[in-house]
């Protein structure tokens, strides 16, 4: 029997573990291929996850300046000497409904859209001759926010049109809720007309008339109430947010600062 010399015998050992460790090496490579994510998922997997980036917003000073003021008015509307002492005796109220007690809450509260998000700047003007206050706002709100508070406004002058609700001070006032006619500004508006009709803490008849509005330019509002014991001059809240609405567009137009 011919024997095979002990070199070869290596020579033939050590090719066949190179051939087995390449093949397992290849298996090991095409395994990893047919099983590695698709570049579709590898793109699509961190948008899923991704969060919105926040809307840029309005400084405090681009705010300030997006106010309206007296001189906007004209005669005779000045700064407002401080807050009218009708707020705590009439506005101040109680009512079993809920969507009335709401409301009168946001009007106490001068807060008709909830707490501003973010940036905000706010005004006073004082009629003297009529008795009358008016409060305008600028701020910043999630806009699906305002639209649902927007609609929640517009259901007001069906589910309060006329309800009655228990003062601290003034006793019971009986309350009526129509809509107001506001200027075609902004991308979303809604307004609110408000008389109650009671007695002063001094036993005197007294009706409160209040017109209230809100306006959405973006991601921005404009919320106004206008109020007073005398005759509340309609056109102030026309001209306030007829002027309001092209500064805050102006304003918006400046730029803004990323949050």
């Amino acid at each position: 029997m011919t024997r095979t010399p002990a070199r070869v015998l290596l020579a033939v050992i050590l090719a066949a573990g190179t051939l087995t460790t390449a093949g397992c090496a290849n298996e090991a490579i095409l395994h990893k291929v047919t099983t590695a994510p698709s570049p579709s998922a590898v793109r699509t997997t961190p948008a899923a996850h991704a969060s919105p980036a926040a809307a840029p917003v309005l400084t405090p000073a681009q705010a300030q300046s997006a106010l309206i003021t007296d001189a906007d008015l004209g005669v005779p509307w000045t700064p407002t000497q401080g807050t009218a002492t009708w707020r705590d005796s009439l506005l101040k109220a109680k009512t079993a409904i809920p969507d009335c007690q709401r409301l009168l809450d946001a009007l106490y509260a001068d807060e008709l859209l909830g707490t501003p998000a973010s940036t905000q700047a706010v005004t006073g003007l004082d009629d003297t001759d009529d008795e009358a206050q008016l409060r305008y706002q600028v701020a910043a709100f999630p806009p699906a926010d305002v639209d649902r508070t927007m609609t929640w406004l517009k259901s007001l002058p069906q589910k309060c049109a006329n309800f009655t609700a228990t003062t601290t001070r003034s006793g019971v006032q009986t309350i009526q809720v129509t809509e107001a006619t506001l200027p075609n500004v902004g991308d979303t508006r809604e307004g609110l007309h408000l008389t109650l009709t009671g007695t002063t803490p001094e036993g005197d008849q007294s009706t409160l008339t209040l017109d209230t509005a809100a306006v959405r330019i973006g991601d921005d509002t404009i919320t106004i109430t206008n109020g007073g014991l005398g005759t509340v001059p309609a056109d102030a809240t026309q001209r306030a947010l007829e002027i309001g609405a092209q500064r805050l567009t102006d304003v918006q137009k400046q730029g803004r600062v990323q949050i």
